[in-house]
């Protein structure tokens, strides 16, 4: 796995100007390819979401150019080692379908033992409860938010559930005494720094085993990255917060008004930021704050008003909406074709992040496996990382 993570380095690192950029920021081609600029010249929005939402059409698309990319391995989908019985109506009621089945997903590949679970960033315990019907298994779930614990013990003991919750920032130093060595970590989908945390202070207390789907790469203390293994440590890619969100990009099929409100709101930025750079004659791109989607139901005046007032300039009484909302359109179809390449490589950087995590695992004197643990539509975030600690010989 140290091979593949080098792999997967030597990738990132060859094609690095074909993603780690903002696309907000250029309005020009950020590399010199002519024949890769042709083809993307050619491609219409209808064309680019095919493109993007299917991975045969992208590999026909994009293999000319980035032959190594489509050569890397994909994450092996194995058969669930524990068949998980049906699960009763009372005892998942309230937990969404697609969560449910990720939770079901995550337990099957769960190894069977009397070991207790300590679920980290537990929400509402809804992995702890499963786990531990499933299981038979004692469960401590950590969660700093106090209702969500409430929430969560009143239904543990609603269906007598040996499951205990713990109302605790799990970033603090008291936290990590909730690790013990015979014990069996958990954690579906924490965050970035909330993960991070949770593996090294797992090596450190030598907790047994850990299962870990790690999610929002981006959400880290630091402005870059701090890679956990030796080996990704002194391979660089310098990442920022911005490049790590191309990790967590893909995402299972929106809805057509979702989809539409987002085509609207990149083509206001922009036609947005056109205006400002015209108006106020700057040329380098001033991102905006994320904003609520229900502006993007009413009027592009409205929209650029709160824009002005967010950089701190007056709009003039007459602007010519509709120049700049076509300007808008022309700026966010460039956008759509930086990010159409950019997401080739999505996949790989999320690969590369969990094969650190891995090699650190390991390094650490854990035997560890990186898997899918359930297909792609039922969440983009499923690689799960299961790690044994190695009894000393």
């Amino acid at each position: 796995m140290n091979v593949q993570l080098n792999d997967f380095y030597q990738v990132l690192q060859e094609y690095r100007e074909f993603w780690q950029f903002k696309p907000f920021a250029y309005q020009q081609w950020p590399w010199q390819h002519t024949d890769l600029t042709a083809s993307l010249a050619q491609l219409q929005l209808p064309e680019i979401e095919l493109i993007d939402s299917d991975k045969e059409r992208q590999r026909q698309f994009f293999s000319p150019y980035f032959p190594a990319v489509f050569s890397l391995p994909e994450l092996s989908q194995i058969p669930a080692p524990v068949e998980t019985p049906p699960l009763p109506f009372w005892l998942t009621n309230g937990i969404g379908g697609r969560k449910l089945a990720q939770i079901e997903a995550f337990i099957s590949h769960l190894p069977q033992s009397q070991l207790p679970l300590l679920e980290w960033c537990a929400g509402k315990g809804h992995l702890g409860r499963l786990a531990s019907f499933v299981q038979q298994r004692q469960v401590v779930s950590a969660e700093w938010q106090q209702n969500l614990c409430e929430q969560g013990q009143k239904l543990a003991q609603q269906w007598q559930l040996p499951q205990q919750f713990v109302p605790i920032d799990v970033l603090s130093a008291a936290a990590a005494k909730l690790l013990q060595p015979k014990q069996h970590a958990v954690a579906l989908h924490a965050c970035g720094q909330l993960h991070l945390s949770l593996l090294q202070q797992a090596v450190t207390r030598e907790t047994e085993f850990i299962s870990l789907a790690p999610c929002c790469y981006h959400l880290i203390h630091d402005s870059h990255y701090q890679p956990l293994s030796t080996q990704a440590q002194q391979q660089n890619l310098h990442l920022a917060k911005f490049d790590l969100q191309l990790a967590v990009q893909g995402q299972v099929t929106a809805g057509r008004r979702i989809t539409q409100l987002r085509h609207t709101e990149i083509q206001w930025r922009m036609a947005y930021h056109a205006l400002y750079q015209d108006l106020q004659q700057q040329v380098n791109y001033r991102p905006l704050a994320s904003v609520g989607k229900h502006w993007f139901s009413g009027e592009f005046a409205d929209f650029a008003q709160w824009a002005a007032a967010q950089h701190q300039w007056q709009l003039p009484a007459k602007v010519d909406w509709p120049f700049y909302l076509d300007r808008g359109r022309q700026l966010a179809l460039h956008v759509a074709r930086l990010d159409l390449v950019r997401h080739v490589f999505r996949r790989p950087l999320e690969l590369w992040l969990l094969l650190d995590r891995l090699v650190f695992l390991r390094e650490h004197g854990y035997q560890a496996e990186l898997i899918a643990f359930c297909d792609y539509q039922t969440t983009p975030r499923n690689g799960l990382i299961t790690a044994q600690k190695i009894a000393a010989s």
